[in-house]
């Protein structure tokens, strides 16, 4: 299993090739706003770990056991950005409150969320149910 640091390294290069088609040191590093020294360490273990295939000077290439766990946490990222936006969340706090959730929840907690948001978005009386309860408590 990756570590934390691992993941958010896969998840970002896995957005960049879908994105652009490529990841590069230094797009990595801009996007993780890390030093393009740090990113080439991090790759490294990426490579040794089996999770892409690394070349000094020609780029990297996630592996298929790379670009499944990539894109499962882009998944989950996106799942719980969803999440706390349909609960009402203040979009200036979401992205940092994933960042600071994402890891420590279980696959399962994921999958519960993940139940959860599309209960919600089947039937849209349900999120109006739950906006009613948040004014009730916001405002007593």
């Amino acid at each position: 299993m990756p570590t934390p640091s691992m993941e958010d390294y896969l998840e970002r290069i896995y957005q960049l090739i879908d994105e652009k088609g490529y990841a590069r040191v230094s797009d990595i590093a801009g996007a993780l706003e890390v030093h393009p020294s740090s990113v080439t360490k991090m790759v490294q273990k990426l490579d040794a770990e089996e999770y892409l295939i690394y070349e000094k000077y020609r780029g990297l290439v996630l592996t298929s056991k790379g670009k499944k766990i990539g894109k499962r946490l882009v998944f989950r990222h996106e799942l719980l950005e969803e999440f706390m936006r349909m609960i009402g969340v203040d979009d200036k706090r979401i992205y940092k409150d994933v960042e600071g959730i994402e890891h420590h929840l279980s696959w399962e907690a994921i999958d519960r969320i993940g139940d959860l948001v599309q209960y919600f978005e089947e039937d849209s009386s349900r999120l109006n149910d739950l906006r009613n309860v948040q004014q009730k408590n916001d405002n007593p």
